[in-house]
Order: C-alpha cells, then structure tokens, then sequence
C-alpha cells in the first residue's frame, strides 16, 4: 500500500533546518540555490517548497545560525545570499548526533520481525 504525495514531504522538526545548514556548510547560497541542491542531492525525493524555506531560514536567522546578505545571483538577479556561522556550525553538528540516534531507533523497530 502507498500513499500518493502530492504535496511537499512531512519533515521531523528541525529536519529542514539540519539540512539547510548542512548545504550552507559548503558554502553560502541563496534560498533558491538552497532548495535546488538538496532536491538534486536527494535524487528528487525532497522537494523544498517557497512556503516551507524561507519560514526556516527566518528561523534560523532569528537563532543567529545564519546570517544573509543582498548579493546577485548567477542570472543577475538580485537575492539574498545565507551563510552559516560558528553557532549553526555547532548547532548542526548537535542536529547530525540527534538524528543519527533517531534513524538509528526508528531503524531498530523497523527491522524487529
């Protein structure tokens, strides 16, 4: 049995954060360059929507796990531009360990007989 997914895939809290900032760790981007590389990363299995990014990029603007600068895009668009700081470089470090033991029980259960 599935479940057909038309809308944007259901995320534990703080899972959309965890990966924003894991693709900020590569580098700074914009929040449609943001979007694009973790959908391409996951081979299209998550899709980042305008409704859901950039609620978590204000957040973690608000946390001071990023900061954001006007810049132009590759298309001379202008955008604003997100880098990770040394707070959401540990802040992402201690979201890697929680998840990991998550995956790790919800991993357990599924493998019981």
């Amino acid at each position: 049995m599935g479940l057909l997914r038309t809308t944007e895939p259901d995320f534990l809290p703080g899972t959309l954060e965890m990966l924003i900032l894991q693709t900020l760790s590569r580098g700074s981007n914009h929040g449609y360059g943001i979007a694009q590389h973790i959908q391409q990363v996951s081979h299209d299995a998550l899709k980042i929507g305008e409704g859901s990014l950039y609620p978590a990029l204000q957040r973690l603007l608000m946390n001071d796990y990023v900061v954001a600068e006007w810049g132009l895009s590759e298309n001379n668009r202008r955008a604003r531009f997100y880098k990770i700081t040394a707070a959401g470089r540990k802040q992402l470090a201690e979201e890697k360990r929680s998840f990991d033991a998550l995956l790790a029980g919800i991993t357990r259960v599924m493998e019981m007989p």
